[in-house]
């Protein structure tokens, strides 16, 4: 195994606070910084992220909203250029049943977080958005334009975080730049980092499951709008979801510098649409044996989905994805057999 990714560019000299740099993608975030030659800090309180991500890295653990630690962090790394703000709670179904959880969590804590930046001095920050603020629509496919509509709480609280940097921006020498995730999928190829759940609750997670219980896996969902009845996603890579952040950071104020506002939003996927039964069908041609399925009922906050139009990432940030779905699917498998030995922790250990 080798340090880093080959080919993988370099830019030494910065330094970088990743808030949830302990979970899946702040910690694939955080690698694919060091191979870049940018310092990682991490800040996480590990209510989902893993302690064993944060080896060799410096780690402050606590609450973006601790407004003591975050002074503390800037105190000991007064040379931090920018933040990528990846702390927040994620599923969906979960914002449904407990909205409170997730606005006190996604949204009350960044408001105090910025303002501890501000505090700080630090005016650059990478927020870690997402496609479910979209409106779905019949097309199938978005872009930054598209109109805003999410239809769970999860993605409200991200919409609403959006508002909130805009208006800060608007309002001070402060400027964002929103990551709008589509769906990661994958580990680093290197199996340094990876899903840190043992049942992660998205689909390939799920289909990952299904394979290692022996189970049917359950398609929720089969009567939506797409041209198979189930739900499309644009599933990227997590590395090269991670490379895109890397993008933004080492091009942060030459982007900002072409534009109008301090506040700009760039999506991050493929390009490309998957239903659910497409990606049934690429983790079959990576094993080689089919994924038994049943139909089963949508969850609450599910919608059809979509998949994003590259046009701007491509141009503002120079990036494009290297991995493919089945690259994505491949990597899952590999990390899914190493992940205990990886986290020294049993299967069924959060």
């Amino acid at each position: 195994m080798t340090d880093s990714v080959p080919g993988a560019p370099t830019h030494g000299g910065l330094k970088v606070l990743i808030t949830g740099g302990a979970g899946y993608i702040g910690s694939t975030i955080a690698t694919a910084c060091l191979d870049s030659g940018i310092t990682p800090v991490i800040l996480d309180n590990l209510s989902t992220g893993r302690r064993e991500f944060t080896t060799g890295r410096a780690f402050f653990e606590g609450d973006v909203a601790d407004g003591t630690l975050v002074d503390r962090v800037f105190a000991e790394h007064p040379d931090i250029f920018a933040v990528v703000h990846c702390a927040a709670l994620t599923v969906v179904p979960d914002s449904v049943a407990q909205p409170l959880r997730y606005y006190r969590e996604n949204l009350a804590k960044t408001v105090d977080f910025v303002d501890h930046l501000l505090r700080n001095g630090c005016r650059r920050l990478i927020f870690s958005s997402t496609a479910a603020i979209y409106q779905p629509g019949p097309e199938f496919t978005v872009d930054e334009d598209s109109p805003i509509g999410p239809v769970s709480p999860y993605g409200r609280t991200k919409a609403m975080v959006e508002s909130v940097l805009a208006d800060v921006c608007a309002a001070e020498d402060f400027a964002v730049i929103s990551l709008r995730y589509f769906n990661p999928i994958g580990a680093d190829p290197l199996m340094r980092t990876g899903l840190q759940l043992p049942r992660p609750t998205h689909a390939l997670g799920k289909m990952i499951e299904a394979v290692e219980t022996g189970e049917p896996f359950r398609i929720t969902g089969t009567d939506f709008e797409s041209h198979d009845g189930t739900g499309i996603r644009d599933y990227i890579h997590v590395w090269d979801l991670a490379r895109a952040h890397v993008a933004a950071l080492v091009q942060f104020d030459e982007v900002l510098a072409g534009e109008p506002e301090s506040h700009l939003a760039v999506n991050i996927g493929t390009g490309r649409g998957t239903t659910v039964r497409e990606l049934v069908d690429a983790l079959d041609a990576v094993r080689g044996v089919p994924l038994p399925t049943v139909a089963a009922p949508r969850r609450a906050g599910d919608v059809v989905g979509a998949h994003t139009r590259v046009d701007r990432a491509r141009k503002l940030l120079d990036f494009s994805c290297e991995y493919t779905v089945e690259d994505g699917v491949r990597h899952a498998l590999e990390w899914a057999a190493v992940r205990a030995e990886r986290l020294d922790a049993p299967a069924d250990r959060g």
